[in-house]
This record gives structure tokens, C-alpha cells and sequence, in this order.
């Protein structure tokens, strides 16, 4: 239920609501619960190739998503120019006035330098310099970012290490897990018709599959096990499909719903996190990890630092780099005791959930934010 003395908040990301369900998602669907929540998304092609427009919808969560729509072909201050008329008209129809801007992306300031919010929030949720396709303006619009921001996030300790020194009110939150969700998976369900035919043991992947996934990886382990069967969820993304390894025993699913993740889940062996260790990798936090773990699974990971700490170390996820140490892992997992498995994961899992994270986030948030201005009536 909203709370009207609460101000709005309009977020500027770089993700879009529909894509993977993940760190957005969660938070903005419970801020959704006590406020106006907006959430613009980059521009996708016009329609019509003159005229710009703003495609607005209410998500099921109660957001308010609106994708500037542009004629293709503009260059960035031309684009940017129009994704800041249109901002400015989508808060002028919503009368949005007590606001606070909570950005994903440093590029968004390219479009948003004239709002005016009560106070900014900056959600480093990746390294997104060292993404693949990252632009050369990023870092310059990152520094200034950070100097406009009020309190400022990121999406796990490795990053917060990288970036505390930047600001003075950075916190380190990691992406948490709704238990409760991928729990269901623990009770064997029936399988998707997609995956109903695929014999076992079943190791399975969910996620976006782009420059973090090592794909060479996956391609060994597969071939030096071919009776084992790999399941791969999720979209493609900044990486040709045609690259992806094909055999008989690894199967691409496509994407599915986070409604849908744990009916498939349900009916796996190993959950696999084959990510490449390269400078995309080198600050991310997995959610899936704790996703997996909430869902029954043993889990193997290359070694992401967020993984090994605290993943690794508390015995919880198997660790392996290499096709050979990957496999071992797997064979290893295959025979774990499952009792004894949840017995340690179950502990480690009840002391985190997205309603904490958000709690946490929303105090802070809060505490950087002046009271709402209230005017008094008209006479």
C-alpha cells in the first residue's frame, strides 16, 4: 500500500524490466508496495521512424515502465536529447514532483542532468566499464555520478572494495534470494515438456549467456562426459548464438520466467556456474549462486570472488577453473549426502532474503533523502 507522504522514486536503467528478473525486480517491486515507483529503460526503435513517443505500462508488481521509443540512426546527443523530453513529459503526466532518481547506469546522465530529485542513488550493480561494448563516456559519467549521489550501492563485497574509496556513503549489498521461491524446487515436480525427455544426471545453468560465460568451458566438460546432460536456460546476449557449443548431450532451452525456474530446477542434479574469468568477471556476484542453493542443488563455480567468498570457503560450492577440476567437482557432487548438504546450506540461507536487502537499502535510502517538502494548502 503506498504511503502518500513517501516520495516517488524514478529509476534510469540500463536493464530492461522484462528481461531477467533479477536485482531491479526485487527491489523495485517492493518499493512498489509503498510508493510511486518509475522505471525508465533505455530506447528501443520507433514504430515510426519520425516520430519519438514513450510506450508506458504498469507491471503486475505495481511499476511504472516506460521505454523511449526513437527513430533509428541518431547519434548519441541527438538520442539523448529526446530521452530527456521524453523523461521530462513522462513526470510531467504522472505529476511527478517529490522525487528520488535512482540510477543503474552512468550514461543515463546524459539524459537526466536537468531533473531535479530530492536525492540520488547510485545501484553499482557490475563493473560496467569492463562489459563488452561498455562506451568510452561510461567512467567520465561514473565519476560525476558518484560526486551527485547521496548514497551510493554496490552489488557485492568485491566491488564495494573496488569502489569505497570513491564516495563516503557506499555500501557493499550483495543480491540476495527468495528462498521461499526456489525452495519449491526441493519437491520433485513434473518435468517441463522441453525438458522431459532428457535423461540424467541433468547439470543445469540459468542466466543471461554473453562475454561472462566460457563457453570453451562448458564445450570440454561436455565432450569429456557425454553421458551426462547439460541444460543451459537463459538468453543470448553480445556473443554469436553460432558460437555456442552443439552436442547431443547440451541443450538450449531459450529463456524462462522466474515463475517457471524452479519447476525446472526441480528435476536437476548439479547446478553449474562455468563463468569465464576475464574483466567482465572480475566484480560480479552471482545471485544465482544463493537461487541454486535455495533450490536443493550441490553447485560447481569457477572461481568468481564473490563465489569463493563465502561461497567456497563455508564448503557450500565446489570450486574448479579448468575442464578437468570442473568434472571432478561434478563427480564429486553427484555422490554428495543431500541431508548433510542442506543441513549446512539451510543455516547460511536463513540469514538472507530480498526483504532484508531491501530493508536495508530502503533505510539507507531514506536516511540520505530530506524530508518531503509539503506545501501548504492553497488559500
Amino acid at each position: 500500500m503506498e504511503t502518500p507522504d513517501l516520495p516517488d522514486l524514478v529509476c534510469l536503467s540500463h536493464l530492461r524490466w522484462n528481461f531477467v528478473f533479477q536485482r531491479p525486480q526485487h527491489l523495485m517491486s517492493r518499493f512498489a508496495q509503498e510508493r510511486r515507483v518509475f522505471f525508465f529503460e533505455e530506447p528501443l526503435p520507433s514504430e515510426d521512424d519520425d516520430v519519438p513517443w514513450l510506450e508506458v505500462r504498469r507491471t503486475d508488481e505495481g511499476v511504472i515502465v516506460a521505454v523511449p521509443r526513437l527513430p533509428a540512426g541518431l547519434d548519441l546527443a541527438r538520442s539523448e536529447r529526446l530521452q530527456g523530453t521524453l523523461l521530462q513529459a513522462l513526470l510531467r503526466e504522472h505529476s511527478v514532483e517529490q522525487f528520488v532518481a535512482w540510477y543503474w547506469t552512468p550514461m543515463a546522465l546524459g539524459y537526466s542532468a536537468d531533473i531535479e530529485p530530492l536525492a540520488v542513488a547510485f545501484d553499482c550493480m557490475d563493473e560496467l566499464s569492463m562489459f563488452k561494448g561498455a562506451s568510452s563516456l561510461l567512467l567520465q559519467r561514473e565519476a560525476a555520478l558518484i560526486s551527485r549521489a547521496d548514497v551510493m550501492f554496490t552489488g557485492g563485497m568485491s566491488l564495494y572494495e573496488h569502489k569505497r574509496a570513491l564516495h563516503p556513503n557506499v555500501h557493499g549489498v550483495p543480491s540476495s534470494v527468495d528462498v521461499e521461491h526456489f525452495a519449491e524446487a526441493r519437491a520433485r515436480r513434473a518435468d517441463p515438456p522441453d525438458q522431459a525427455g532428457i535423461p540424467r544426471p541433468r547439470l543445469g545453468f540459468f542466466g543471461v549467456i554473453d562475454e561472462r560465460f566460457d563457453i570453451e568451458l562448458l564445450r570440454s566438460a561436455a565432450a569429456a562426459r557425454p553421458e551426462w546432460q547439460w541444460i543451459m536456460l537463459g538468453p543470448t546476449a553480445k556473443i554469436d548464438p553460432a558460437d555456442l557449443p552443439r552436442a547431443q548431450n547440451i541443450h538450449w532451452l531459450g529463456s524462462k520466467s522466474y515463475k517457471e525456474l524452479p519447476r525446472y530446477l526441480s528435476g536437476w542434479d548439479v547446478g553449474v556456474m562455468p563463468f569465464a574469468l576475464n574483466d567482465s568477471t572480475r566484480f560480479i556476484s552471482p545471485t544465482k549462486t544463493p537461487e541454486f542453493l535455495a533450490a536443493g542443488l550441490p553447485v560447481v563455480s569457477t572461481s568468481i570472488r564473490d563465489v569463493i567468498t563465502p561461497y567456497g570457503e563455508q564448503g557450500l560450492v565446489c570450486i574448479a577453473d579448468d575442464p578437468e577440476s570442473f568434472v571432478r567437482c561434478v563427480e564429486t557432487l553427484l555422490e554428495h549426502d543431500h541431508d548433510a548438504h542442506l543441513a549446512r546450506v539451510d543455516p547460511f540461507l536463513a540469514s538472507t532474503s530480498w526483504d532484508r536487502t531491501w530493508a536495508r537499502m530502503k533505510s539507507l535510502l531514506d536516511s540520505a533523502t530530506p524530508s518531503r517538502r509539503l506545501s501548504a494548502p492553497a488559500a
